[in-house]
This record gives C-alpha cells, sequence and structure tokens, in this order.
C-alpha cells in the first residue's frame, strides 16, 4: 500500500513543493511598527501595495504591519499639528520600527515627523 508520500512523489509533486516552501522561507516577511511619540493624535493615510486606508494613531499608540517581503508600505500624514496648517508628507517604508517624534527644529514648533528608529 502506499502512502501519501509516495503518491506525491509519483505524480512529481514533492519536488514542486519542496521549491515552493524554499522560496516562502528565503523570501520571509517583513515587519513595519510605527509608534507616537508625541503628544498629538496623528491621522494618517497608509498603502499597501497600492490600496490606501485611512487611520489615527493617540499618543503613546502604536501599530504593526506584517506583510511578505517585496510588499510596499507607504505613510502620508500631516507634518504640521496645527488644525488650519497643512504640510503633507509621505514615506516609502522598509520594514523596522518607526516613531513619531517632534521635529527639534526650531523653526516651527508645531512640526513632527516620522524617525526610522531601529
Amino acid at each position: 500500500m502506499l502512502n501519501n508520500k509516495t503518491y506525491l512523489e509519483y505524480f512529481g509533486l514533492i519536488e514542486e513543493l519542496d521549491e515552493q516552501v524554499t522560496e516562502t522561507i528565503s523570501g520571509g516577511y517583513e515587519v513595519f511598527e510605527i509608534r507616537n511619540k508625541t503628544g498629538y493624535d496623528i491621522p494618517y493615510d497608509y498603502g499597501i501595495d497600492g490600496t490606501v486606508r485611512g487611520d489615527l494613531l493617540t499618543p503613546g499608540g502604536g501599530y504593526i504591519w506584517t506583510m511578505y517581503s517585496g510588499g510596499e508600505l507607504t505613510i502620508e500624514f500631516d507634518a504640521d499639528v496645527r488644525i488650519d496648517y497643512k504640510k503633507l508628507k509621505k514615506y516609502t517604508l522598509t520594514d523596522g520600527l518607526y516613531e513619531f517624534q517632534n521635529d527639534p527644529s526650531p523653526d516651527n514648533p508645531y512640526d513632527i515627523d516620522l524617525y526610522s528608529v531601529g
């Protein structure tokens, strides 16, 4: 009597399955994490492979995305936290940890930016 592996070998599927597993393992996945280290609510749009959604990150909050390698994550947000000003910034992220922080430049005390921190 043949077992499952023998049936798969008979149909030539073992090699194909091994190749698919190897591709998945070698490709792996990417992890994107953002945190809000400011004292402001930060509305932002994020896009994953062309699909755009909106969200709100509260002070001290964070969010994690996990996707297969080769995926693209973009973040767009208003870098000026005042209600009556808009200063849109957009970044394409690579896997890692990012934080919204107050911009240390003295030009505008209401500026924030997204920094790679790990």
